[in-house]
């Protein structure tokens, strides 16, 4: 990168997923892989499994984006675009290769093929578009969905309310390989995120987006409040912004203070069942996170301080 970082207004304009897609109204995977093509350009070569991003943008036989599109198995994304990336090495050609994938294509299906590009440090961007579970199929659990959640695979009964157990760290998974840039975003952060997206583009090697893409079917929520949610994601410490560069680790926003979890939890229908014992437990292993990653010198995170940090309002009752 040179000259001045780009922003939101200085980003380019031009379209790469063109308006008529199939999109949901509120949809923020659609909003995310709209700006991410438009910063990377028309130069530029996009593959996809299986997933919401696949069925909106190119149902057989139209498409909604301008660059070329490759479609392969569900698992294949780190496979397929090392195998692109080769090729246009092979011919000379200096070409963007991206590949958009979901968190269920990531964190479980297509682990092994993105922890094996991430190895050989290919030449590719690796977007994780992250709405917490397989949206595209009916709302399944993935390694990504959130303690309590409801999903078609982890409904609400009498004796079990939701997945019991916590979303997986992927980006621990793919920064413990060495890559030279990993980053999360949020569309709540429209600066950030295209800062985050030009470095990718500029730096050679492999290169790992992750954003958290709000889902209105999924989580139950309004269309209108999708840009809210996301903001009140990190705001609360479910999700996190900062990089990872050449194995040095930079928060690029810190919230002043933690604000308690139910204020995101309430405006979710996938959360409505949630007792105050789940809320509690949600919030005490995410105070542990907020401390690990904010205050790496504090121990543990437990005690007074991890309460203090962790409610600025009173205690939950429940949902």
């Amino acid at each position: 990168m040179s000259g001045k970082p780009m922003t939101i207004k200085s980003m380019p304009q031009d379209d790469q997923l063109i308006s008529g897609h199939g999109a949901c109204g509120g949809c923020g995977l659609s909003t995310a892989v709209n700006n991410v093509l438009r910063i990377l350009g028309p130069n530029t070569v996009v593959y996809a499994p299986a997933s919401c991003f696949l069925v909106f943008s190119a149902m057989y036989p139209t498409s909604a984006l301008k660059v070329p599109f490759i479609y392969s198995a569900f698992e294949n994304t780190g496979a397929v675009i090392s195998g692109i990336s080769a090729g246009f090495r092979k011919q000379g050609k200096d070409v963007t290769v991206v590949g958009i994938a979901g968190d269920g294509g990531t964190f479980d299906i297509g682990l092994q093929a993105v922890s094996g590009a991430a190895e050989r440090n290919d030449d590719v961007i690796y977007v994780c578009v992250d709405n917490e579970a397989y949206m595209n199929t009916g709302t399944q659990r993935s390694g990504s969905t959130p303690f309590g959640a409801w999903t078609t695979t982890t409904p609400v009964g009498k004796k079990v309310q939701g997945k019991r157990e916590h979303k997986k760290d992927m980006m621990s998974v793919i920064t413990a390989q060495d890559v030279p840039y990993a980053a999360t975003l949020s569309i709540a952060h429209p600066n950030d995120f295209v800062r985050k997206v030009e470095k990718a583009k500029a730096i050679e090697g492999f290169r790992f987006l992750h954003i958290m893409t709000p889902c209105t079917s999924g989580w139950k929520t309004e269309p209108s409040i999708t840009y809210e949610l996301a903001r009140l994601a990190v705001e609360t410490g479910m999700w996190t912004l900062y990089e990872v560069e050449n194995g040095e680790k930079k928060i690029t926003y810190r919230p002043k203070e933690m604000m308690p979890v139910e204020n995101y939890l309430k405006l979710q229908g996938r959360f409505k069942h949630m007792s105050k014992a789940d809320i509690e437990e949600l919030q005490k292993w995410l105070c542990k996170r907020w401390n690990r990653h904010y205050n790496p010198n504090m121990v543990n995170g437990e005690g007074q301080e991890q309460k203090e940090l962790a409610y600025a309002g009173e205690e939950s009752e429940g949902l």
